[in-house]
């Protein structure tokens, strides 16, 4: 049977799931990532998991379609509710705002203390996010960013583990991805510096309390993309 197509940032995020385990895909909407998964003979089984009953009928309908009804279970789920503890290895959540997935991440705790790895693509607050993970116990041990139809999406791995304090900027940009001098997030780091230098010149002679709260939140976004950008210089 011919594989799934599905596009360029679930692929990515399917990536970084490692191979033999047993997956939890919470949010799972069509249920692409865990079919995709067992075609590439990656997991063992898989659970696909939704708050809302119409996506769950839908990846149903695509679970039934491509014939993987013995290998995925659907369940109605608000988060990590209906998982049990040591049931999957491996959680994603992707395609979420960063304040939902920690969120999830909160209320699940005690679940996902029982799992080994969490493949996570948050969509909004990243910087928060990434701060979130720190100071709850987990450690982001690789790091990707992708631009797809003109959004930048980061995508991370994450485990239990004791990780350093970081920067702002590493924070917001993401330690690994800085560190390995990822091209994506240069290119984002240039576009944005250039968005608030220009609106800074806009702003500069306005004497209006709004113009100046905003020029303070301009220039210290810059000072901690400069700090950034020190990562790719030579």
């Amino acid at each position: 049977m011919k594989e799934i197509q599905i596009s360029r940032r679930l692929q990515s995020v399917a990536a970084f799931v490692q191979e033999g385990k047993r997956l939890a895909d919470v949010g799972c909407d069509h249920g692409y990532i865990p079919i995709y998964l067992l075609q590439k003979k990656k997991i063992e089984k898989a659970i696909a998991m939704d708050i809302n009953q119409g996506p769950l009928m839908r990846a149903k309908e695509h679970i039934q379609e491509w014939g993987l009804e013995n290998y995925i279970d659907t369940r109605l789920s608000d988060g990590v509710k209906a998982l049990k503890p040591n049931e999957v290895q491996s959680v994603v959540i992707a395609g979420m705002g960063g304040p939902l997935m920690e969120k999830i991440l909160t209320e699940g705790n005690e679940v996902l203390q029982t799992v080994t790895e969490l493949v996570l693509q948050p969509q909004s607050e990243i910087g928060h996010f990434r701060r979130f993970l720190i100071e709850n116990g987990y450690e982001i041990t690789h790091e990707e960013m992708i631009l797809e139809d003109g959004k930048y999406y980061p995508i991370m791995r994450a485990v239990h583990g004791k990780a350093k304090e970081q920067t702002e900027a590493e924070y917001l940009y993401g330690k690994k991805l800085l560190q390995n001098r990822n091209p994506v997030l240069k290119e984002f780091l240039d576009r944005e510096q250039v968005k608030a230098e220009e609106l800074l010149e806009k702003l500069k002679n306005s004497q209006t309390p709004s113009a100046k709260a905003r020029i303070s939140e301009l220039e210290k976004e810059w000072k901690d993309r400069k700090e950034a950008l020190t990562y790719y210089e030579v």
